[in-house]
This record gives C-alpha cells, sequence and structure tokens, in this order.
C-alpha cells in the first residue's frame, strides 16, 4: 500500500473546476487520500471570517461542517450540491478525507500558496479554454501555476462535449 497523498483542488464552482473534480476523482484518488479543495476568493469579499484569516487562510473545514450553510456563508461561499455529493461519494466509496480551504486574493498567487502552506503532493485545476488575446489581458491562473508550482500539476481543459449519436448506414 503507498503513502496516502494530499491533493488539492482548485474550486470556484465554474464547469472546468467541476471538471478537474471528477477527473481527480477517477483517475489520481486512491483510498486514503486527502483531498483539500481551494476556493479563492475576491480581496474585495467581505465575509464574517475574513478578517480573521485573510493573511493565512481559513482553517481546514472538514466536509461534514462545509456542507452546512451557515458555515459557507461565513466564508462567502454557497457550495454546489453537485459538488457536495461528488465529493461525499470518494469519500465513502475509496475512504479519501475531504476538507476545504478559503483564501482571500489572486488565484494564481494563493493557489501556489496553497502548495507549500498545505505541502500537497500535487494540484489538479481547471482551463477556461482563454484565447491567446483574453490570456494576455487576464492572465491565465493555470498556466501561472503549472510555471510556479512546486509540485505536479494537472491541467483539466474544459468540460468534454456530450457526444453526437452516430448514424450508421447500411449499404448494399
Amino acid at each position: 500500500m503507498s503513502k496516502a497523498r494530499t491533493v488539492g483542488i482548485g474550486m470556484d464552482y465554474s464547469p472546468t473546476s467541476k471538471s478537474a473534480l471528477k477527473w481527480t476523482i477517477d483517475n489520481l484518488i486512491e483510498a486514503g487520500d486527502r483531498i483539500i479543495i481551494i476556493h479563492v476568493q475576491s480581496p474585495k469579499a467581505d465575509p464574517t471570517n475574513k478578517q480573521l484569516f485573510a493573511d493565512t487562510g481559513s482553517p481546514l473545514i472538514p466536509l461534514e461542517e462545509f456542507r452546512e450553510i451557515s458555515v459557507s456563508k461565513q466564508y462567502g461561499l454557497t457550495p454546489d450540491p453537485e459538488v457536495l455529493d461528488r465529493l461525499d461519494t470518494v469519500s465513502k466509496a475509496k475512504g479519501a478525507k475531504v476538507v476545504a480551504k478559503v483564501y482571500w486574493g489572486d488565484p494564481r498567487e494563493k493557489l501556489c500558496d496553497a502548495v507549500e502552506l498545505l505541502k500537497l503532493d500535487s494540484i489538479v485545476v481547471g482551463s477556461r479554454g482563454l484565447g491567446v488575446i483574453k490570456r494576455v489581458l487576464l492572465g491565465s491562473v493555470s498556466n501561472y501555476v503549472v510555471q510556479n508550482a512546486t509540485c505536479p500539476v494537472t491541467v483539466v481543459k474544459g468540460t468534454l462535449p456530450p457526444s453526437k449519436p452516430t448514424r450508421h448506414v447500411l449499404i448494399d
């Protein structure tokens, strides 16, 4: 049995971050691993607990607590039921320990900080698939993390389009 790993997943509840979560659960997580869902809120957000944890991020929030609306709202989050269901499933099926952590600031920097602070073995992020111009203007979070994180980084590109039914034509 290999040593349990700590895997971070950047989560903003976008379709690409949900794809990153699904990919991680399906392809990376093994029995006993720890999953840390990393949320990075805007520095302008002003939830109740931000003043306590603005520099270091929130304490690790166990999945059971994170499910509670009152706890999530303290950090300015509205959890997605689909994400919570996936996390519950991997927790039960693979015995993975799931926790969440909230930071405030630039997602690029905070995700890289999380790698160091949480001693992640790897991090998985989604990619919005920005074109060249938007990537230059807005900056790519996934590209920055790939270039600057001190652990292996997996970038899950976009969401997979639904497959189109194929038509079979019989030729005599």
